[in-house]
């Protein structure tokens, strides 16, 4: 089981680190790089083409500004993409508003501005589905996360 993460420009590292740490937390593979949907295109494509053939399962793209590269990288396959909208402009709602409102029949799923974390989590979440190891390991860290935080509220707050 394999993802790729794939954002638009090298400043845009530091903000898709969470996807990645989602993706190590979980112990699954994968690929990050640094492709352009408009400098690029024609390298995009060939990437995509071959992550098919590579067996990838889920697409992670981060994109500021008009963040058009989930979106071109949808149109291009079947794998799933998740888009990651990067604060660029307009506080990240341009590329919020770009990547959720993707044309009929090419849908890219959309977290929030600048959280990739929550990217990983939902290609975990998609590899849960298939992979019943991924799955147990959900699971566990669901009942972990809210352990936690019972333990770290039970005591209320002074305000």
């Amino acid at each position: 089981m394999k993802v790729a993460i794939i954002f638009g420009s090298k400043s845009d590292t530091e903000k898709m680190r969470g996807a990645a740490a989602a993706l190590r937390e979980f112990g699954i593979e994968y690929k990050a790089l640094i492709l352009s949907a408009h400098r690029v295109p024609e390298k995009l494509t060939q990437v995509v083409h071959e992550l098919e053939k590579e067996d990838y399962q889920c697409i992670i793209a981060g994109a500021g500004l008009a963040a058009h590269l989930p979106g071109v990288i949808a149109s291009q396959t079947t794998i799933p993409v998740i888009g990651v909208p990067i604060n660029g402009a307009l506080e990240g709602m341009d590329a919020l508003l770009s990547i959720v409102q993707m044309p009929k029949s090419i849908p890219v799923a959309t977290v929030g501005i600048n959280n990739s974390y929550n990217a990983g989590m939902l290609a975990v979440e998609i590899l849960a589905l298939k992979y019943p190891d991924i799955k147990e390991k959900l699971i566990r860290f669901r009942v972990e996360m809210k352990e936690k935080f019972i333990k770290e509220n039970q005591e209320g707050v002074e305000l």
